[in-house]
């Protein structure tokens, strides 16, 4: 099922080491995304419609979900599910809220003020994939937070069922987050339409939310159009384990991860050999007792069980992979935090699994894949706000400041702007 490797075997290495690196797209995704987002700027609603039926098999009357509907569809929501995304709602809340940067000012002694101003953006749209599953909690991850950071126009895109209507759960989600508009349409050329704008599609100030190779190679074209989040690639788990783990759920966790994407990268890496050939006749069991055949599909491509000299080196190579979920099953969790502070996001214990970051515990599921959390943060309320800078200068403080600011400029060349300052202290 899932190969072991042996870190202090230089062959191995460099497979564990390549795992990811296989989970590429090819020039022909860049190709045909560049052929969509032409096509969308050239026709706009026309192209939008057209494409939605030919990869969606749904023949839009409109490009929005009408109120109606939409009401309709949440009210079909299971209660359960309707009290989980209401839960949800409130812990993502709770925790995102802090994340909102404060506007500030400062006085100068000379009379002048300068600020910060903390604005949030007008319009953003949030993507929810469709396709193998649905997302009602990826709705709460970005459109919930963007509600909460001021943004008064909140667009939801999500590819539509072939009768033109989407989930129910997804609709529920929508009306809790405080959604204002649902379109349907997905993948690259919702991405444009959102982008660029279209008759029907208002342009949008940023685009959040995970998707295929497909949205990723749209956004990142279109990056110089609009605000993205970030080029998320497939999802992926790397596990940390001693021999405190319960192969079982180690087992359990790395199916989880596999089952949303064939590329998805699920890797056991410890310093016990027993707990990695324990794992990998779990795993066997799981998939035999519990089909799931994109997990078995994604472990069979890139999975391994890695088997590290100790647990330093176990953790140095997690932290090198900068992965976007980490799980860390050992005894002592919290002392091997400061050892791994490129990963995305961290999942201490045994008690800990992906799932509860994923649905409930209220830090954001939007994350950075591919190693960009090595520079990259997981999504967060400040993304949707942008900061205005404020100076405002009264006589005294320009004449205070005048001969500094006109012998910068002098000295750059720049006598245009020491110019600028001189008519105004004569």
């Amino acid at each position: 099922m899932i190969r072991i490797l042996v870190l202090s075997n230089p062959a191995d290495r460099a497979q564990a080491l390549s795992l990811r690196a296989t989970a590429g797209t090819g020039p022909e995704v860049s190709v045909a995304v560049a052929a969509i987002i032409a096509d969308v700027r050239a026709r706009g609603d026309a192209a939008v419609r057209e494409l939605t039926e030919r990869f969606d098999g749904a023949r839009l009357e409109s490009m929005f979900l009408d109120e109606a509907r939409w009401d309709a569809l949440a009210a079909r929501c299971p209660t359960p599910v309707r009290e989980a995304l209401a839960l949800a709602h409130e812990r993502v809340r709770r925790f995102h809220e802090p994340q909102i940067p404060v506007s500030y000012s400062m006085e100068l002694e000379g009379g002048g003020t300068l600020r910060s101003l903390t604005i949030p953006l007008r319009r953003a749209a949030c993507y929810v994939p469709g396709g193998r599953a649905a997302y009602p909690s990826t709705v709460i991850m970005t459109a919930a937070v963007a509600r909460l950071a001021g943004v008064p126009e909140v667009i939801l895109a999500t590819p539509p069922r072939r009768d033109g209507t989407i989930l129910p759960e997804v609709a529920a989600a929508a009306r809790l987050a405080g959604a204002t508009r649902i379109l349907l349409a997905g993948g690259a050329q919702a991405v444009a339409a959102l982008a660029l704008g279209t008759g029907s599609v208002p342009r949008v100030d940023v685009i959040v939310g995970p998707g295929n190779a497909y949205v990723t190679e749209a956004k990142k074209q279109l990056s110089g159009e609009v605000r993205i989040d970030s080029l998320a690639g497939p999802t992926e788990v790397v596990i940390v384990a001693d021999s405190s783990a319960d192969p079982r759920q180690v087992a359990a966790d790395l199916v989880a991860q596999g089952e949303h994407d064939p590329l998805a990268l699920g890797v056991l890496v410890t310093p016990d050999a027993s707990l990695a050939r324990r794992t990998v006749e779990a795993l066997e069991r799981e998939l035999s007792e519990h089909p799931n055949p994109i997990a078995a599909e994604s472990l069979g491509a890139r999975g391994a069980a890695i088997i590290a000299r100790d647990l330093d080196e176990a953790l140095a190579y997690a932290d090198g992979l900068a992965p976007e979920h980490l799980e860390l099953l050992l005894r002592d969790a919290p002392s091997a935090l400061p050892k791994v502070p490129r990963a995305a996001a961290v999942f201490l214990g045994h008690d800990a699994p992906v799932s509860v970051g994923d649905y409930l515990a209220g830090p954001n599921h939007t994350l950075p894949t591919s190693g960009t959390a090595r520079f990259a943060s997981p999504l967060s309320a400040s993304d949707f706000v942008r900061r205005q800078n404020v100076i405002e200068y009264g006589p005294g403080q320009l004449a205070a400041d005048a001969g500094a600011i006109e012998s910068l400029a002098r000295a750059e060349g720049l006598h245009g702007h020491a110019r600028a300052v001189e008519v105004r202290r004569k």
